[in-house]
């Protein structure tokens, strides 16, 4: 019985492949249809991806502020900032277009434009309150005109910055969808075929710039945005990565092999990913482009062995398995390490880090298998490379960067590790400049129109992203108490003192205006009334509650619950924790625990805390990587000195890269706190081939310390160089997105590889040769273990049992 993953594990798997290639093609292409069948089940996410576990106390309370007013992204703005917009036909028009969404009675609750709104007047004579409208019919003359605006922009502040904006006279519509279809493909057929049409053509007709957002807005662009992106960066990591390989091979039939493997498996990562009924986030739609860029470096490895093997010695089937039986192991191990990085993910607390790391995981082993069993089977079929494929194994191109790279590990060690100083301790500094952003609208793509919208409302109403405040008095019809009220009102004036959050909005504006109504429109009126006044209002306002519901959305059906809306606009996490610090202050002093409970939540405020969750997640990801992978090098290498020496080369390229963070203002956030857990889980591979051919030269050389070194870094270093060129442009192909976040993923793991790289090739070397005697001995290399890194030395049969392997 062979022990796993030895030699005759290797030698057995090799047989079993090239003994049944048909049928293991036809599995393959049977897995490939299975897969393709799940596609149907894939879903694309409707809602902002949720950070925190459900049961996590932020989540609770948002829950419980929905169970009771329900969902509160339901809202879409529509907006123009045009003075031509105050004439007889446009106005008719604008008041028209809010008319036709009504139509829609399946998708849309209600419409409010300025032809809704209602002044609430005083009947004296049956002493309640009557609504009038500002605008009875459709606008007919130019006085019309005159006098709405006089009406609005001067006697009733109610109104004011929600339709509109007094001091620039910019308009607004809102629009509320039915709130069970807010997180359904429906609001996304609304949005793009029926919404964006209709304002198209109201703006074609008019010559109006319309603008538009609000949540369900917003979520539908950016989602779309995050489809459309899929097959361009599929698109891209096939075109770079396969440039590179013909560049590398000069084999037209090399790379369409390499192609078809890395192909099936997208197709596979999708079918993972309809199998498991995962929705398609802005982090799951990386795993594609991800697999090819990890793919397209296994085919190297594959398919240089077997032009090597075939050089050597011109039998191909001798060449396929010994590219099975030497490089199986390689592959394998590098590819576990890799998706030990992602699969960390998986204990983390976050349902959307756990997909990731589940679905990237898989889809990481399913190309190693892929590559394993396809590349071998299809060059049986396949005639002897031609000389011109085989050139490239001269190498003679990049004998110049490899000679570099034996000079300064010989003579200009010391030179390396004060580099290497400096940049730990210039990346120390850097780390302290890192801010963590919990901001939902800062990865979103910023050339986009519906971005340009979002600061276009935040500049005229001071913020698109709701912040809610409830309120609990702990009795039924509690709210409505004035020592109520003037609580509320004393809150909202804190409010109204922070630039960042706008006008608020709750039951105590609408006090304000029954005073007003009551004092027969007087816009000085318009504040709390006395508790003598609130005497005569309150029988007004009861007479008038058959009539009038505008209480509905303020308040719960019951009268205990009260809410405070406020919109923020996009800030940092500090100045959003300083707010919220800043309220929690006030309401603590304004609000006697013992008579109210208050929570602060909403959308903008759940995604910043989900944003410090997911960094103390990064923390135990990463940790979990880096524990996973010290056990693998010390079942490897039976040695603490050498775990402690490969870890050290790795860890590196991670703190310049935090460094290089706090310098160029990148920001800690959901898309690049999985940097480093992605970038050590494949850069630790180098290190692995490295010290793997290192240990088998010091055996082969009898232990022959420096020369065991160099000849390790000349065979390892061509290898590394290949498989890091590819790896950088592939995760470069990122930098394309529109996306800030996924642009900032794509280029700081490229140069977090391209560090590790020469980390690898430099400072791992020079680490051996200065610590030779503490971590390279008989006792510490003698155990047996696994053959992980393809000896190409033309050696024969008989030479190779009486070498020494590990």
């Amino acid at each position: 019985m062979f022990k796993l993953f030895t030699t005759g594990f290797w030698e057995t798997v090799a047989r079993l492949i090239l003994r049944n290639k048909i049928a293991i093609l036809i599995t393959v292409i049977l897995y490939t249809i299975f897969f393709s069948m799940q596609w149907k089940h894939m879903r694309f996410t409707y809602t902002e991806a949720n950070l925190l576990p459900d049961e996590h106390e932020v989540n609770v309370t948002y829950n419980d502020f929905l169970e009771i007013f329900g969902e509160e992204g339901n809202l879409i703005v529509l907006g123009v900032k045009d003075s031509t917009l105050f004439s007889i036909e446009k106005l008719n028009a604008w008041n028209q277009l809010s008319e036709d969404f009504k139509s829609y009675k399946n998708e849309v609750e209600t419409v409010v434009s300025i032809k809704d709104l209602q002044k609430l007047v005083k009947n004296t004579k049956e002493e309640k309150f009557d609504l009038e409208p500002f605008i009875k019919d459709s606008i007919t003359s130019i006085a019309q005109i005159e006098k709405l605006q006089d009406e609005l922009f001067k006697q009733y502040p109610f109104y004011d910055n929600f339709l509109f904006n007094k001091e620039t006279k910019t308009i607004r519509t809102a629009v509320y969808l039915k709130k069970d279809i807010v997180n359904t493909p429906t609001r996304k057929d609304f949005v793009i075929n029926t919404l964006k049409n209709k304002i198209s053509e109201f703006e074609s007709a008019t010559d109006l710039d319309v603008r538009i957002s609000g949540m369900p807005y917003i979520r539908t662009l950016n989602s779309q945005n995050i489809v459309d992106e899929i097959s361009l960066f599929i698109g891209a990591a096939l075109v770079v990565t396969s440039l590179i390989f013909f560049l590398f091979f000069r084999s037209f039939r090399a790379t369409f092999i390499s192609l078809i493997v890395v192909c099936i498996g997208v197709m596979w990562t999708f079918g993972i990913l309809g199998l498991l009924k995962y929705e398609i986030t802005v982090l799951t739609a990386l795993i594609p482009p991800l697999i090819i860029v990890i793919g397209i470096p296994n085919c190297i490895f594959l398919i240089n062995k077997y032009q090597h093997e075939v050089k050597l010695h011109g039998n191909k089937i001798k060449s396929l398995q010994r590219v099975i039986t030497k490089v199986g192991n390689a592959t394998l191990m590098t590819n576990v390490t890799t998706a030990s990085g992602f699969a960390t993910f998986i204990f983390t607390q976050s349902q959307l880090l756990k997909e990731f790391g589940i679905v990237a995981s898989l889809s990481i082993l399913s190309i190693f298998i892929l590559c394993l069993l396809i590349i071998p089977i299809l060059y049986t079929f396949l005639p002897y490379p031609k000389p011109r494929h085989l050139e490239h194994l001269n190498k003679r191109w990049i004998n110049g960067f490899v000679d570099w790279m034996e000079r300064m590990v010989k003579h200009r060690k010391i030179t390396i590790y004060v580099t290497a100083l400096i940049l730990l301790i210039a990346s120390l500094l850097g780390i302290n400049k890192i801010v963590i952003s919990g901001s939902l609208i800062e990865d979103m793509p910023k050339k986009t129109e519906f971005f340009q919208d979002i600061r276009f409302f935040e500049s005229e109403f001071d913020g698109i992203m709701p912040m809610e405040i409830m309120i609990d008095t702990k009795r039924k019809k509690g709210v409505m108490k004035l020592s109520t009220i003037k609580r509320m009102n004393e809150l909202e004036e804190l409010i109204e003192e922070i630039p960042e959050l706008s006008r608020p909005i709750s039951v105590v504006s609408l006090v304000k205006y029954a005073k007003q109504a009551y004092t027969n429109g007087n816009p000085k009126y318009y504040q709390l009334p006395t508790s003598q006044e609130n005497l005569f209002i309150s029988s007004y306002v009861k007479k008038s509650s058959s009539d009038i519901d505008l209480l509905k959305n303020f308040v719960d059906s019951t009268g205990q619950y009260a809410r405070i809306t406020t919109f923020m606009k996009d800030i940092g996490t500090d100045k959003m924790e300083r707010i919220e610090e800043d309220l929690q202050n006030k309401i603590n002093k304004v609000f006697p625990k013992e008579r109210y409970e208050i929570t602060i939540t909403g959308k903008a405020l759940v995604f910043q805390k989900g944003t410090k969750y997911l960094v103390r997640n990064l923390v135990i990801s990463l940790t979990l990587a880096i524990i996973l992978i010290s056990l693998f090098m010390a079942y490897m290498f039976r040695s603490v000195r050498m775990i402690v020496v490969s870890l050290v080369p790795n860890l590196l390229p991670l703190l310049i890269t935090a460094g290089m963070m706090g310098y160029l203002g990148v920001p800690i956030k959901p898309s690049t706190i999985l940097v480093f857990s992605i970038a050590f889980g494949i850069s630790v591979d180098d290190t692995i081939h490295f010290l793997a051919k290192y240990r088998q030269e010091l055996q082969a050389n009898h232990w022959k310390i420096r020369k065991s070194v160099y000849a390790a870094l000349r065979e390892t270093g061509v290898s590394m160089f290949y498989t890091s060129i590819v790896l950088f442009f592939g995760f470069s192909v990122f930098m394309i997105s529109s996306f800030g976040g996924t642009v900032a993923l794509g280029g700081l793991v490229s140069a977090t590889l391209l560090f590790a790289m020469l980390s690898n090739l430099l400072l791992l070397p020079s680490l051996l040769l200065s610590l030779e005697r503490s971590i390279a001995n008989k006792e510490v290399l003698k155990e047996p273990s696994i053959n992980i890194i393809p000896d190409d030395n033309n050696e024969d049969d008989t030479e190779k049992k009486n070498r020494l392997r590990f």
